[in-house]
């Protein structure tokens, strides 16, 4: 058994639904499990309607709209019958968002959060197994949410992997084509829950796993695996094969193209990764797999914006120790803010660090009674993995380096533009 992922750049609109079709037309599709993120931006335009749900705004009903009609029109130009079936699935699907913000109670606004952008991995779904049977591509779908079973940490869920185990065992037999979604789970009680941002990779790292499937692969608009994002660097070249360690390196650190969570499972298992072109599908791509030979031979530049930088020091001018460090993390631990670099002297403590939740000001607040609070907002982390003096000047240009930290294989620069 393979496990396939298309994001939603790969069904963005009714020709990237069709490219999927021609890439599994031509790789083959026996015994394949098809995990689809959301359309395109969907996950941003659900997250406006949440917005506007939670302000009680105005533009509510016309956002929510706005994500029918997008969804309608890639619908129009797939099926010539507007009496298909697919229609009722998909209009009976925002049938249901619709009424669960009517009758919704609930002010967690994590929970509605993973309540309403599910919708998009359901609908988008929906409408590429409806296609693919129309054409011919006989398959099941499969409610995601029935076999990966979670926590009730709304937003980033931890998996229950025996429970989720039995269930993946049970539905997907060794025969035939599945279609399901990534990104999301279910929590005891049933309630919809998500892995976290981007975690449609990790889904499918979950089902391989489960499974012991052959490999898995990722399909993106990129050629495979980039030593740097082509958004801000110039000249990025292919890497055709690297190690599991080297890939949870990159990921860690902050390059987009696998998700964080996605190569342990793999790991552990020595299941190949690929990450390979929807455009052109039989490229090579980049295969992550064991090795200590499959290091890169070149600088890995990774760039993460709008992070902060936070400085920390005693109010009484103390040394800062073990147990006020280990107070410091639990305080992040608690806000849920992704610490990305950790530099401290014998009086400060500095993180660089992520507030994808935007708590910053609650955390505040709370350590600004033991310590004095200093911090940046907007900036860079820079990190050059197999680094050169070359590559760090590069980096370096032109902006001001707030915090630069070094370790055998690695460059760290904290910088404002």
């Amino acid at each position: 058994m393979k496990l396939f992922k298309f994001g939603g750049a790969s069904v963005k609109d009714a020709e990237g639904v069709k490219n999927v079709l021609h890439v599994l037309q031509t790789v083959g599709h026996e015994e394949v499990v098809i995990i689809v993120s959301a359309m395109g931006k969907t996950t941003n335009a659900l997250e406006e309607v949440i917005k506007n749900y939670f302000e009680k705004s105005k533009a509510f009903h016309a956002s929510l709209q706005e994500v029918r009609k997008y969804h309608n029109q890639i619908l129009l130009e797939l099926f010539d019958d507007e009496n298909h079936e697919v229609f009722y699935a998909v209009n009976s699907h925002f049938a249901d968002l619709e009424y669960f913000l009517r009758s919704n109670k609930s002010p967690n606004y994590n929970f509605v959060y993973d309540q309403v952008v599910s919708y998009g991995e359901i609908v988008s779904t929906t409408i590429v197994s409806h296609y693919f049977n129309e054409k011919g591509l006989s398959n099941q779908w499969v409610d995601v949410r029935n076999l990966i079973k979670t926590d009730a940490t709304y937003r980033d869920a931890l998996v229950d992997w025996d429970q989720t185990q039995k269930r993946i065992s049970k539905q997907i037999k060794k025969k035939g084509l599945y279609i399901t979604q990534g990104f999301l789970g279910s929590d005891e009680n049933n309630f919809t829950t998500t892995l976290g941002r981007e975690g449609s990779d990790y889904t499918a790292a979950i089902f391989a796993y489960c499974i012991g499937a052959e490999s898995v692969t990722i399909w993106k608009d990129v050629p495979g695996v980039l030593n740097a994002d082509p958004r801000y660097f110039e000249n990025a070249t292919l890497l055709h094969q690297i190690s599991y360690r080297e890939a949870i390196e990159l990921a860690f650190y902050g390059a987009s193209v696998i998700h964080p969570k996605t190569l342990q499972p793999l790991q552990r298992k020595e299941i190949p990764l690929y990450v390979k072109s929807f455009v052109n599908p039989l490229l090579p791509g980049t295969s992550v797999s064991k090795g200590a030979d499959l290091e890169p031979k070149t600088a890995c530049f990774i760039v993460k914006k709008n992070q902060l930088l936070i400085s920390l020091s005693a109010i009484d001018f103390s040394f800062i120790m073990e147990e006020n460090i280990s107070e410091i993390f639990a305080l992040l631990h608690q806000y849920k803010i992704k610490v990305s670099l950790i530099q401290n002297t014998a009086i400060s403590f500095t993180v660089c660090v992520e507030d994808k939740f935007g708590h910053f000001e609650k955390l505040k607040s709370v350590l600004s009674k033991k310590f004095k609070v200093a911090y940046n907002e907007n900036v860079s982390l820079y990190t050059i993995r197999h680094f050169t003096p070359e590559a760090a000047t590069m980096v370096e240009k032109g902006k001001t380096v707030l915090v630069r930290q070094t370790s055998r294989e690695t460059l760290q620069l904290v910088t404002k533009e």
